[in-house]
């Protein structure tokens, strides 16, 4: 599959502002994104006051929007390696979505609506999600240039960051205007936008689907794949590294920073909000600095500014005043470091994998980065019961830093002469081994980038 710069055969260069079908994409997202915040707190807010909930069907309510992940998550990545064209499975699974979360204000409306239907449509709509993002991931290789990939994901990462920020405010406004129920509507009319904006992008897919050897063979290739490639390795290492303690952190950040820093109950959800105004400067400086530096270089950088703010929260003392002013700071740095290197690390995924492994690639390690979330918090809460609050906060900063091993121990890291910065060079990491339907490539190895088009 080459990319031709003919912007009748293929994804052109003209900056990405000025491209139709990525306006058409990244709208689509947005849209789409912001109408699943709403429904966090609307939904939610619709079992406990109108259907008076009990704490195990909250409970359940909360799990069946992240069992899909785990149930259908590397399964997922193997259907979209089978597929040539990507864009009808993701236009299915927002109509999909739309039609459960419309269930919601008619049942309510009609009188019919309890707790269990609304675990049922979180689990549809969870399990359309994870086959749209398991699509979507190679997708984008068909609208968007090698060239500006990285570009692409800090857009999207802006629109994450947008959402987090306006996405609370807009659901609370619209469940004040509304009631809870009927703010769903959001969320239904945001996937049917979505799908019509999606149908709308014209880029013809030219993906070679990957043979199919039965679903549990395909997807233990992508395993494979995923721990023998060292690029990919050390990403996966660093990504269950992050994530679990970082919700070891998230587990008990709450009652430290209430019980313990004495910050008060309203500034918290401010502070929240921090990270997704500083993801927002984050995407923009990303896409600035991997055009000069690339991907590999800023990926090096942000790992190291990981453990900061954790690392802040656990030695912080001193007036509220200073507490706030660091928190601030802190906070918003690490909503930029989060930005740019899951960009970079989406970048870099593209690039490293052959496109017959994409989807697969991608969903073990959204598989695993993902899954090992519950096994922090647990971890961060027992720790908790035995040392104490600020030991899991000390702990907890000191394992996100354990993820720069994995980073800078990679091939990622420049080697003597090797510039990061020079695409040219074959010897530049830039140019590790591509991962082929054999998984792994000797390692003096080199491809061009066209492997990947």
């Amino acid at each position: 599959m080459a990319f031709s710069k003919d912007p009748l055969s293929g994804p052109d260069l003209a900056p990405l502002r000025n491209q139709r079908d990525y306006r058409l994409l990244w709208t689509a997202r947005t849209i789409s994104i912001t109408g699943s915040e709403v429904s966090k707190l609307a939904v939610p807010l619709t079992a406990v006051t109108l259907l008076t909930a009990s704490p195990m069907e909250m409970g359940l309510l909360t799990a069946a929007a992240s069992l899909p992940a785990l149930f259908l998550g590397l399964q997922s990545g193997a259907i979209a390696d089978r597929l040539s064209r990507h864009r009808p499975l993701m236009i299915a699974c927002e109509l999909v979505s739309c039609a459960a979360a419309l269930t919601v204000p008619l049942a309510w409306l009609l009188g019919v609506l309890n707790a269990f239907w609304l675990i049922i449509v979180a689990l549809v709509i969870g399990s359309a999600g994870v086959l749209f993002k398991a699509a979507n991931f190679p997708h984008l290789a068909a609208v968007v240039s090698p060239e500006q990939r990285t570009e692409a994901m800090a857009g999207f990462h802006a629109s994450y960051s947008v959402a987090s920020v306006g996405g609370p405010g807009l659901a609370g406004l619209l469940v004040q205007l509304l009631t809870a129920p009927l703010a769903v509507l959001a969320e239904a009319l945001s996937f049917l936008a979505s799908a019509l904006l999606l149908r709308s992008i014209r880029t013809p897919e030219r993906n070679e689907p990957a043979p199919s050897r039965g679903m549990w063979r395909d997807v233990t290739e992508g395993l494979r794949a995923s721990t023998t490639h060292p690029v990919l390795r050390a990403l996966l290492g660093a990504g269950i590294t992050i994530n679990f303690f970082a919700m070891a952190y998230t587990a008990v950040y709450m009652l430290y920073m209430v019980n313990t820093l004495g910050i008060p109950r309203g500034l918290i959800g401010a502070l929240i909000a921090l990270g997704g105004v500083g993801g927002l400067l984050g995407a923009w400086i990303t896409a600035h600095a991997a055009k000069r530096y690339g991907e590999n270089r800023v990926l090096l950088v942000s790992v190291l500014f990981f453990p900061i703010e954790i690392l802040a929260v656990g030695l912080l003392s001193g007036p509220l005043w200073w507490k706030l002013t660091l928190l601030t700071l802190t906070g918003t740095i690490t909503g930029g470091v989060v930005v740019a290197f899951a960009t970079c690390m989406g970048a870099i995924v593209l690039r490293e994998t052959a496109p017959e492994l994409r989807g697969r690639v991608n969903a073990t390690l959204t598989f695993a980065v993902q899954g090992v979330l519950a096994l922090g918090g647990l971890a961060g809460g027992a720790l908790a019961e035995f040392a104490g609050l600020r030991p899991v906060i000390i702990v907890s900063a000191a394992g996100i830093a354990l993820s720069t091993i994995w980073i800078w121990a990679s091939p990622l890291r420049p080697r003597g002469h090797r510039s990061l910065s020079n695409p040219t060079d074959p010897e530049s990491p830039e140019h590790s081994p591509k991962l082929s339907k054999t998984h792994t490539a000797p390692a003096e190895a080199r491809s061009s980038d066209d492997t990947l088009r």
